[in-house]
């Protein structure tokens, strides 16, 4: 059966990385980038409450349609609400939620330190301040209550992580 896996996560908590990783040990999954879907879906986009629900809805139908023809799938996305990765968990048989737990004093320093972005807007954190809407700044980032994998992105590295999700997935 297919599987979907959802790295949740602040913006440079790290998730991206992992993601990569993982495929690079599991060549079988496909990556989903919010990031890369929110250009397609909204060119211009304004992170506005509507337009989440639009991209997030997009996102989590984009990953059902995918594993029902058979691919394993990374979503590579915050997921700021509980309600997006409740409705990939609905819809989707064998599902998992992997957090990367980060405190925002670290992602704001990895952030300013990135150089590959995969496609996320640079500067985030700095927009944050100036009001834009950036989860854990200005918009609720709501911690996953039971995910199937929690990593500390702060002691724990890609390379443990992506074990970690493994151990916890059974993935060999």
């Amino acid at each position: 059966m297919p599987k979907a896996i959802w790295i949740t996560g602040l913006s440079g908590s790290g998730k991206s990385t992992v993601a990569e990783a993982f495929k690079e040990r599991h060549p079988e999954f496909v990556i989903l980038r919010m990031d890369e879907l929110r250009k397609i879906v909204t060119p211009s986009p304004s992170y506005s409450e509507t337009e989440r629900k639009l991209v997030y809805r997009c996102i989590v139908y984009t990953a059902k349609l995918l594993t029902e023809l058979g691919h394993d799938i990374i979503i590579d996305a915050t997921g700021n609400m509980r309600r997006w990765r409740d409705l990939a968990r609905k819809v989707i048989p064998d599902f998992a939620e992997v957090y990367l737990k980060c405190s925002i004093s670290e992602c704001r320093r990895r952030e300013r330190l990135r150089r590959e972005t995969h496609g996320a807007p640079r500067n985030i954190y700095i927009k944050g301040k100036k009001g834009w809407p950036v989860p854990g700044v200005t918009v609720p980032y709501e911690e996953p209550l039971n995910p199937e994998v929690l990593i500390d992105s702060e002691v724990t590295d890609t390379e443990g992580a992506v074990r970690m999700i493994e151990a916890a997935l059974k993935y060999r």
